[in-house]
């Protein structure tokens, strides 16, 4: 019998994320977060979220505001070492609206035991790509 990999499938993860935030399921989505995990989108003006608490609470905000929404991973790359990076793209309908919006960004993932523990997302491709290969290589 082949031995399982005791290797996360940190891309996987990642797409399985964001597959249950487009089905707007809080508890799915929030069950790949460590309990004391960070969800920094100070980068993008939104602020940081510490915690399953402030998680949630943004999810339900930033979901609540739009009756349709759909994220996309453009890409997913897992750099090693728990981290991964990704490029992502939102699109969606406001409340009350009959026009769409969107939003690129890049999310630079840290992982530890298959969850995250960190989630840092950056406007600027550059910048991000640069943390995460200094992450990466950073962690043991």
């Amino acid at each position: 019998m082949p031995e399982e990999s005791t290797t996360p499938d940190l891309e996987g993860l990642v797409r399985r994320s964001y597959e249950a935030a487009n089905r707007r399921d809080l508890d799915q989505v929030l069950s790949y977060f460590a309990p004391d995990a960070v969800w920094d989108l100070s980068l993008m003006g939104m602020g940081a979220f510490e915690g399953l608490a402030a998680v949630r609470q943004f999810c339900e905000d930033w979901w609540g505001g739009y009756e349709q929404y759909e994220i996309e991973p453009e890409e997913i790359l897992d750099l090693g070492n728990g981290i991964t990076f990704a490029v992502i793209s939102q699109s969606g309908r406001p409340v009350g609206s009959n026009g769409l919006v969107g939003l690129r960004y890049r999310a630079v993932q840290e992982c530890a035991h298959g969850v995250y523990v960190r989630i840092t997302n950056y406007l600027d491709i550059d910048e991000a790509r640069a943390a995460a290969e200094r992450l990466a290589e950073g962690r043991v």
